[in-house]
């Protein structure tokens, strides 16, 4: 199953480390995944959230205003998959 990601935030330093780990953890367990950063105010609005950075993963806002540790997202992605 190809798994779709967003990180929505800005450049600010919790969006950046929660783009970062991600993809770590994308790289780590070979996940079939893509991840894509969403920047723009008006989409990011579009989900309801303003609480940044937001971890969303086929379409499903799953962390908000935090930066999950790996293992989480690892746990994350691995649920969407299974």
């Amino acid at each position: 199953m190809n798994i779709e990601i967003k990180i929505l935030g800005a450049s600010c330093g919790k969006c950046k480390k929660l783009e970062r780990i991600t993809n770590e953890v994308i790289t780590e367990n070979k996940f079939n995944a893509k991840v894509a950063k969403i920047v723009d105010l008006s989409q990011i609005m579009a989900y309801g959230y303003l609480n940044l950075p937001a971890f969303v993963i086929n379409e499903k806002v799953i962390f908000k205003g935090i930066v999950p540790s790996k293992n989480q997202i690892k746990d994350v992605i691995t649920n969407f998959i299974n």
